[in-house]
């Protein structure tokens, strides 16, 4: 760090903050952004932990591929923090039990440092390693008693424990997306989950954005069947929650206002393409998809000589046409200007594998050629005359 840059008061008013926070075992965590240095590296998280009854601070460094983990004391964490902010890391989101601290430093070297008061208190949680697996919403929120998960003494009904555990691994998720992406920063948030159902997650979004992170968010749940879109309202009315609502309607006919995360978990089939596709459209920073029912291709696998013993399997070519079409679905999303994910992801319907296609869409441009020319030969391999996300952003429909 330069000298003038040391001597900046708006600087040392952040690390009055943050030390404060730190020596009074007050930080609930702090995100470090827009890294400058030399490593592959996108962000740093910090958060409290309790290692044999001494508090102390993970760091956890986000790599494109993976994630390291060190612990520090509270002396070496701030020394290595003042270390490191403003010289490799250019942005810092500081979250304490009352406010957020949002440091940014500009190419020129211009300091900006902007608090607010929260809406609600976050708690400050220090789970010792290997112990608990980190909760993202705790058994007391109101919405989980009028949806069944929790009884009236806010205990866990039993039948619901693997619930409980879907929609906390949901979240866990959606929190690192939005970290990553850099919407934990943003004033006004819409979200919008295409067949939300009886809406667990739809509320839990809500109640993450709202109460956890304490952002404005609008949160839009559709859904088909309109007894649960009805029910879903009465409940958001009961409780008196504000910024989340339901509507009938489906992805293929749902007019796109402004999404900044687009969720469908289970969109039947293409739906899942009209989904990936109405998000790229809305220029949706986040989006999210869990496909099932992987109908299109299968019937139009021309099987390659080289791979006529092991997909003459039915089992093998359902698999081999599952596979096919979520990679060209993610192919598809790179070429368009995200960077995506595909994982296993907890299944919400009790079967033994899920998969999630996770994409965050890139803050600066580049050349997709190639990636539009694997596709090509990929369809090409396979046989493949047409893909419905493919025709869709090339703008022809059904």
């Amino acid at each position: 760090m330069s000298q003038p840059l040391l001597q900046n008061p708006q600087l040392e008013a952040f690390f009055a903050q943050l030390s404060a926070a730190i020596s009074a075992q007050q930080l609930v965590k702090l995100v470090l952004s827009k890294y400058n240095g030399a490593e592959a590296l996108k962000q740093l998280q910090v958060r409290p932990v309790l290692l044999k009854q001494q508090w102390q601070l993970s760091f956890t460094y986000k790599y494109q591929t993976n994630d390291q983990s060190k612990n520090f004391t509270a002396e070496a964490a701030l020394a290595e923090l003042q270390r490191v902010i403003a010289t490799e890391f250019s942005a810092a989101n500081l979250f304490t039990q009352q406010q957020e601290v949002q440091l940014t430093v500009s190419k020129k070297g211009k300091v900006l440092v902007q608090a607010k008061k929260l809406n609600t208190e976050l708690k400050v949680t220090t789970g010792e390693h290997n112990r608990e697996k980190q909760r993202y919403l705790t058994l007391d929120r109101p919405f989980l008693r009028e949806l069944g998960v929790t009884d009236a003494a806010q205990q866990l009904i039993p039948a619901m424990s693997r619930k409980w555990k879907q929609i906390n691994k949901f979240i866990e998720i959606f929190s690192g997306a939005i970290s990553d992406s850099g919407l934990a920063s943003q004033q006004q948030l819409h979200i919008a989950d295409f067949g939300s159902g009886k809406a667990y997650l739809t509320f839990a979004v809500h109640d993450y954005l709202t109460n956890s992170l304490g952002l404005a968010a609008q949160v839009t749940g559709v859904e088909l069947r309109q007894a649960l879109v009805d029910h879903c309202n009465q409940t958001a009315t009961k409780l008196g929650l504000a910024g989340i609502q339901f509507e009938q309607g489906d992805v293929k006919h749902f007019k796109a206002r402004g999404i900044n995360v687009m969720i469908a978990l289970h969109a039947c089939d293409i739906a899942t393409d009209y989904a990936i596709h109405m998000g790229i459209a809305t220029g949706a920073e986040i989006i999210m998809c869990s496909p099932c029912c992987h109908k299109e291709l299968r019937p139009q696998l021309a099987v390659p000589a080289v791979l006529a013993g092991p997909l003459s399997f039915g089992i093998h070519l359902g698999q081999e046409a599952e596979m096919l079409t979520d990679s060209l679905r993610a192919m598809l999303l790179q070429a368009y200007g995200y960077d995506t994910k595909v994982f296993e992801f907890i299944s919400l319907e009790h079967t033994s594998k899920n998969k999630m296609i996770l994409a965050t869409k890139r803050k600066q441009t580049r050349d997709n050629s190639d990636v539009l020319q694997q596709i090509t030969e990929l369809k090409a391999f396979y046989g493949i005359k047409q893909q419905c996300l493919e025709r869709l952003l090339q703008g022809h429909d059904n």
